[in-house]
């Protein structure tokens, strides 16, 4: 049965409320003890006394007025232990003090212990993510001060983040290693052919390694974007531009490979004027456009459009009338080396980077990518930019301006 769970206070409000009833437990304690150790000297001063005096104190307990002589003889005797029970009375205070304090202090040792029982868990739990155990959690804090709890809660959180980043990493290392593979057989196996004889030197077989070298240059140059998109590098250099006739650009670079495919091309290109990095928006429609070839091509057609949302905000759209996505397509669709055929086939080509590419520009300019099928059949791709960044901007040298120009503009 699951613990009820109550609103945890913040640790100084736990740590003020712990003193304070300590402190209110320790003089309470020592109050008793001593009250009780001054009625037990009271009765054995009392039994002590002479049998006149005596007479006198019980008269006095009983509010009568005893004879002089008794009066003057209590008197006389009391005087006489008055040091003596003085010093036991204050070294019963220090002995009850004492006693208070060390109960107290174990008391205190108790809740403090309680306190941070949980803190304990997760130096325990550092300890082994620290090895590399990236699936160990801490349980929820029964009861704990709020720090506590939050703490606890932001371990687990970045425990599962770890987790899930660990698991990625290794999907993609071999991912990575699946794209590599292929082509690096073909062309090992190619040229060492070609040295011992067997295959001859001409042009065709050299064009076709240097499609291999291309289709590895193409991974290579997309790892090195979600790289930037990482270290948010990304977008380096913004200038005001009309997305609706970079969208033209990109259609007549693009025109060979789209007559290649037979797409027809219909446009509704609205101006839209944002502050963005024009080479990598470029690069991002022409992932698309590569996207809507490899796997829409059956469809015959393909829609773009460009829309003015607000004074800082665009939506660039690509349509097409191919298969659309799957279900799942949340899931998967712009996870890194991801295809829309299961079977991870070679027959479409690409390297299964084109959408996380385009997602992470999208999020460099302070967008969202957006997926969805369309109704009569079909998918629609929105690449949504706003003038805002997500973080700051980062220089850049002449080398990375050339790589950027000399790419997919």
């Amino acid at each position: 049965m699951k613990k009820p769970r109550f609103p945890s206070a913040p640790l100084a409000t736990l740590t003020a409320v712990v003193i304070t009833i300590m402190l209110l437990l320790s003089v309470g304690l020592t109050y008793l003890g001593v009250n009780w150790y001054a009625t037990y000297l009271e009765q054995g001063i009392s039994d002590a006394l002479p049998p006149r005096a005596a007479t006198a104190y019980k008269m006095l307990s009983e509010n009568k007025i005893p004879d002089g002589d008794s009066l003057k003889l209590l008197v006389e005797h009391l005087n006489s232990l008055t040091e003596p029970t003085d010093l036991k009375v204050q070294l019963s205070v220090l002995v009850f003090g004492l006693m208070s304090a060390l109960l107290c202090a174990v008391i205190g040792v108790f809740l403090a212990r309680r306190l941070t029982h949980p803190l304990e868990e997760l130096t325990s739990a550092a300890e082994g993510l620290k090895s590399g155990d990236f699936s160990v959690r801490v349980p929820a804090p029964y009861r704990s001060a709020r720090e506590v709890a939050s703490l606890v809660e932001t371990f687990n959180a970045l425990a599962t983040s770890l987790e899930t980043m660990e698991e990625r990493l290794r999907f993609n290392n071999m991912a990575v290693a699946h794209e590599l593979r292929t082509p690096l057989t073909i062309l090992q196996g190619s040229l060492q052919s070609m040295l011992d004889g067997v295959f001859p030197m001409d042009r065709k077989i050299i064009s076709d390694l240097l499609l291999q070298v291309e289709g590895l240059g193409r991974v290579v140059e997309d790892l090195r974007t979600l790289s930037l998109a990482i270290g948010q590098k990304l977008v380096m250099e913004r200038q005001r531009i009309d997305a609706s006739r970079l969208v033209e650009t990109v259609i007549a670079v693009a025109k060979p490979m789209l007559e290649a495919s037979r797409l027809q091309v219909e446009t509704e290109l609205k101006p839209a004027w944002i502050s963005a990095d024009s080479p990598r928006i470029r690069q991002a429609v022409l992932a698309l456009f590569e996207n809507a070839c490899r796997y829409a091509a059956e469809g015959g057609s393909l829609r773009c459009e460009t829309e003015q949302v607000t004074d800082d905000s665009v939506i660039i759209r690509v349509l097409d009338r191919g298969p659309g996505f799957p279900l799942d397509m949340d899931a998967v669709a712009v996870n890194p080396f991801w295809r829309g055929d299961p079977s991870r086939s070679r027959a479409t080509g690409g390297t299964g980077l084109g959408l996380s590419v385009v997602q992470a520009i999208a999020l460099a300019h302070g967008g969202h990518l957006e997926f969805a099928n369309r109704p009569e059949g079909g998918a629609m791709v929105s690449i949504h930019l706003t003038d805002s960044t997500p973080g700051e901007t980062h220089g850049f040298d002449e080398q990375e301006t050339a790589s950027r120009q000399c790419g997919l503009c």
